[in-house]
């Protein structure tokens, strides 16, 4: 007898289809209904860059715990792809599960004998209830929704409600998408045995572990940021991952930035004809006062890097959405990586430093965006945010978004008429009192004072062009001394101390959080014990170069090929490289904790440190 994988709210499941089959509702549909029963869900979407045709996933994380990294491992498949059907019964863990259309019968050398079969003949069910080709394909994956209502215990009233939810005010595709439910339902209910070894259990009062969690993706949370941040115009130009932050902005600008009075917008949304022009577009707006943003990808970041050196250098806000996906080139257009990180913190020719925020899900996405449009004015200089595929395109569970409205936007250092009029000297390129940020002026400011050229060539103080040495020099390190002043402006780490005392350190970042927080229990768990710090920003503040120093070896967790956190620790922080150990991770699908605690068991193993196991006090 095949083993059977038994476990309540703590599995994950997996739909292969095909692109443009629709599934795609009917899977998001899946995950809700079981986040309304009270049990955290964790989605994420492998779909190809191409329209249609190719294959496409949807990994559904089930944790009563509230774990939402991907966590490795399929306890369910849902094979919808005949493509890719031998490797995906291949991904499944021994004792789990197959879920298949048997329509027709399929050789037994198809299947694993330490799996557990599970058929339905789907196609045979659509064709009996629907003549019209379009409306089996559609309602064949509502029908597996309601099989899979049955099979693991999802109440089906739930499911039912998100349909109504979904279709309000369209009863010609409510009443079919519900009859669809009702079939798979019942046919499983009648046909198999249900439910399976794992099945959902609603978490009610209490114990309902979702709470007042909200479900958004990272984009859409960014893009509500920019709005409450105060950003005005965005230019973009579309390219995958990046391209719905810029939607979703539209979308909420048309509900929140039109003047009720006269109609009119008060934002400004520019597609540019390609991604130089689009930060060009930014960084003109940001000199002329409006707090302005773009959002893009790492072949978009490759393209703005002259004119990313001109707002440096001429010390212009702009904020930089970079929504990472696998490069270089043209890379994997739709898979995550942590892969622009050097790019972004050196961006353009000679010598630069940039301001990286690195949000870890979509509240902190909200919370940095609005942020670094404050930090873009107050520093006068592209900040960027650095999200990825993985935060940007997947809806996540978090924190509700929160807004002081009493909160004041930091506009930095503008110099008034009547400052100028007072007799306040001004230059624009000179530091008044230390910080290396001096005062600028918005156009028109004054009729003959506070004017200046903004040059992206060398000057001194006053904005007059010079090409002596100690005019660049002086510059040079006065922007030197503003990236100081930084350290003292970007997000802090954050500190996760193990229950014991721990020889191990962990530096992790951005998307890696959620895996990295189940590994560290998972780790504790083997007696490995690892304080973990969470970084936030670049540059780099001192309590990092004390927690290195603090431990005897500390593991760098990151998303690429090159270690490229770990080049910035080095090169940027001092960090001595001998003691820093990487742990990459870049096949572009999500890192996973099981992958994290093997490659951190398995070093610590090889260093000959013995787990600390506490003896039981009884014996």
């Amino acid at each position: 007898m095949t083993k059977r994988i038994e476990s309540v709210n703590a599995f994950v499941v997996k739909f292969a289809n095909v692109n443009g089959s629709g599934s795609a509702s009917a899977n998001e549909l899946f995950a809700k209904s079981i986040l309304r029963m009270g049990v955290p869900v964790s989605p994420r979407n492998i779909f190809p860059s191409n329209i249609q045709g190719l294959p496409t996933w949807y990994e559904v994380r089930v944790s009563e715990s509230g774990w939402l990294g991907r966590r490795g491992g399929v306890d369910l498949m849902v094979a919808m792809n005949p493509q890719t059907w031998d490797a995906d019964v291949k991904e499944i863990d021994p004792g789990g599960y197959l879920f298949y259309d048997n329509t027709k019968p399929l050789p037994k050398s198809k299947f694993r004998e330490d799996i557990n079969v599970v058929g339905l003949p789907l196609t045979e069910i659509c064709n009996q209830a629907y003549t019209d080709a379009r409306q089996r394909q559609l309602f064949k994956n509502i029908i597996y929704v309601g099989a899979l209502s049955a099979l693991l215990g999802i109440d089906p009233l739930v499911i039912a409600e998100l349909i109504g939810e979904q279709y309000k005010g369209k009863e010609a595709l409510l009443k079919p998408n519900l009859n669809a439910l009702q079939l798979g339902r019942t046919y499983a209910l009648e046909h198999l045995k249900c439910p399976l070894g794992i099945r959902v259990r609603p978490l009610k009062g209490e114990a309902n572990s979702v709470g007042d969690k909200i479900f958004i993706e990272g984009n859409a949370a960014a893009a509500l940021g920019c709005i409450y941040g105060g950003a005005t115009v965005c230019a973009w130009y579309p390219i995958t991952p990046s391209s719905s932050l810029a939607e979703a902005f539209q979308k909420y600008c048309s509900k929140l930035r039109v003047d009720k009075e006269t109609g009119k917008n008060k934002f400004a949304i520019v597609q540019g004809e390609d991604e130089l022009a689009s930060v060009g577009i930014a960084i003109g707006a940001g000199w002329n006062g409006a707090r302005a943003f773009t959002a893009t990808s790492g072949p978009g970041i490759s393209l703005m890097q002259e004119f990313i050196g001109l707002a440096y250098f001429a010390e212009i806000p702009v904020t930089i959405i970079d929504v990472q996906r696998g490069g270089p080139s043209t890379g994997m257009p739709t898979r995550t990586q942590q892969s622009d990180i050097l790019a972004c913190a050196y961006a353009s020719h000679g010598d630069t430093k940039h301001v990286l925020l690195f949000p870890e899900d979509p509240h902190e996405c909200f919370e940095m965006a609005a942020q670094a449009l404050d930090l873009a004015e107050r520093l006068q200089t592209p900040v960027f945010l650095m999200t990825d595929l993985d935060i940007g395109m997947n809806q996540r569970l978090c924190k509700p978004l929160e807004w002081d409205d009493s909160r004041q936007y930091d506009r930095g250092k503008v110099m008034t008429a009547e400052m100028l009029d007072a007799g306040k000297e001004f230059g624009r390129y000179l530091d008044v009192d230390g910080d290396g940020i001096p005062f600028r002026t918005y156009p028109g400011t004054h009729p003959s004072k506070g004017g200046y050229f903004t040059r992206g060539t060398s000057k001194n103080a006053y904005a007059i062009y010079s090409e002596q040495g100690p005019d660049y020099k002086a510059n040079m390190q006065r922007l030197l001394k503003k990236f100081e002043t930084a350290k003292t402006l970007v997000p802090k780490p954050i500190l996760s101390a193990s229950k014991e005392p721990a020889r191990f350190g962990a530096i992790y970042y951005g998307s890696t959080g959620p895996a990295m927080a189940e590994a560290l229990d998972a780790l504790s768990r083997q007696g490995i014990y690892v304080n973990a710090l969470r970084l936030r920003s670049f540059p780099f503040q001192d309590e990092i170069f004390d927690f290195v120093a603090s431990h005897s070896r500390v593991f760098v967790i990151e998303q690429n090929r090159d270690a490229q956190l770990k080049t910035l620790l080095v090169n940027d922080a001092g960090i001595n490289p001998a003691s820093l150990i990487s742990v990459l991770h870049y096949d572009g699908t999500p890192i996973t904790a099981r992958y994290i605690t093997g490659e951190i068991a398995e070093i610590v193993a090889a260093l000959n440190v013995r787990p600390l196991v506490k003896k039981d006090k009884a014996a």
